[in-house]
């Protein structure tokens, strides 16, 4: 197997890698691809160094799968030359999400959608993975109505630049105005604009949850609000998701339900003080569901706290996985 890491000297990129070399994907050709700017540098890669090449020598490489970590402009200018030479892209930018024929996939969810013709396979945003990874068997064993969901996302999804002004910061120093990420200091700051805000007086990133998880779940009809928070955690992503049911439950059985579904964590015995955070996510690719109880003030209504590494499960985990399904599926490669 041919594979391809695009934009592995990013953030993403780099935890691309240690998750390919964690789980022991089974390549036999590693292509080390970035911006012309890093072309040449070198990169490790199970105790190996590799060169790091150009966009067009990897497209006449011809790789069986690229992992895309490059941004939306980079990924809608060269997946599709990726494509055309038979290359599986899966990518993790919003370029391709709610392209109507394009499938937008979460391995323990609907990796049952892919075929050998899907060529560009598009990673959803990390706020999305977590949640509806806890959301897809209670939406499919009680169905959603309506979900409130409130984030706390951390620095580490903006970027190696947010990542060392909030550092910076910490260390008591003020960033230049370059250095800084944020319109903000971040570090003992909340900030609720995560992504460009939109008409709807929205950011993006809210939009995002709205609009993808319809797509995984294969269901228009749930009604969906968020709010986006920047917080100064480096070690993953919480969100506080309030869901109305269509049908009455008992908490026991959702409890359950989660146990069950593969990649959920259930941490949720607030007795013992035993809830998930982000300081246990880091580094870790299972999703954390805790504070699991009723809401008291609608009928079937439900709230849960979901936490989850978000350069893991979130962004790379979630994309080697989907390399893996077509892997050992034979949706790729001769």
């Amino acid at each position: 197997m041919k594979v391809a890491v695009v934009g592995i000297t990013g953030l993403v990129g780099g935890v691309m890698c240690k998750v390919l070399e964690e789980r022991n994907f089974p390549i036999t050709e590693f292509l080390a691809v970035a911006s012309e700017r890093s072309v040449g540098k070198e990169v490790e890669f199970k105790g190996k160094t590799y060169t790091v090449i150009s966009m067009e020598a990897a497209v006449e490489a011809r790789p069986d799968i690229a992992i895309f970590s490059a941004g939306g402009s980079t990924s809608l200018e060269w997946a599709p030359k990726f494509a055309a030479v038979g290359t599986t892209v899966v990518d993790n930018s919003s370029a391709w999400r709610m392209h109507p024929d394009k499938k937008l996939v979460v391995p323990e969810i609907n990796a049952g959608v892919l075929t050998p013709a899907d060529k560009i396979i598009a990673n959803p945003n990390c706020s999305t993975i977590q949640m509806v990874m806890a959301l897809a068997p209670i939406h499919q064993k009680y169905g959603i109505k309506r979900l409130v969901i409130s984030t706390y996302q951390s620095v580490t999804g903006t970027g190696m630049k947010a990542v060392k002004q909030y550092h910076l910061e910490s260390k008591g120093f003020e960033p230049k105005p370059e250095e800084m990420a944020y319109f903000y200091p971040i570090f003992e700051n909340c900030i609720p604009h995560c992504d460009v805000f939109l008409d709807n007086d929205y950011t993006r990133e809210e939009m995002k949850l709205v609009h993808e998880t319809r797509k995984i779940l294969s269901d228009d009809s749930i009604r969906i609000t968020s709010t986006a928070v920047r917080v100064p955690v480096l070690g993953g992503h919480s969100e506080s998701v309030n869901v109305e049911l269509a049908k009455a439950f008992e908490v026991e059985d959702i409890k359950q339900l989660l146990r069950e579904m593969p990649g959920i964590i259930v941490t949720d015995d607030v007795q013992n003080k035993q809830y998930p955070m982000p300081l246990h996510a880091k580094d870790r690719d299972e999703v954390f569901v805790g504070r699991i109880r009723r809401d008291e003030s609608v009928d079937n209504g439900l709230n849960m706290w979901i936490v989850s590494d978000n350069l893991r499960k979130g962004a790379a985990t979630n994309a080697v996985q989907i390399a893996e399904y077509l892997a050992a599926h034979k949706l790729v490669g001769g």
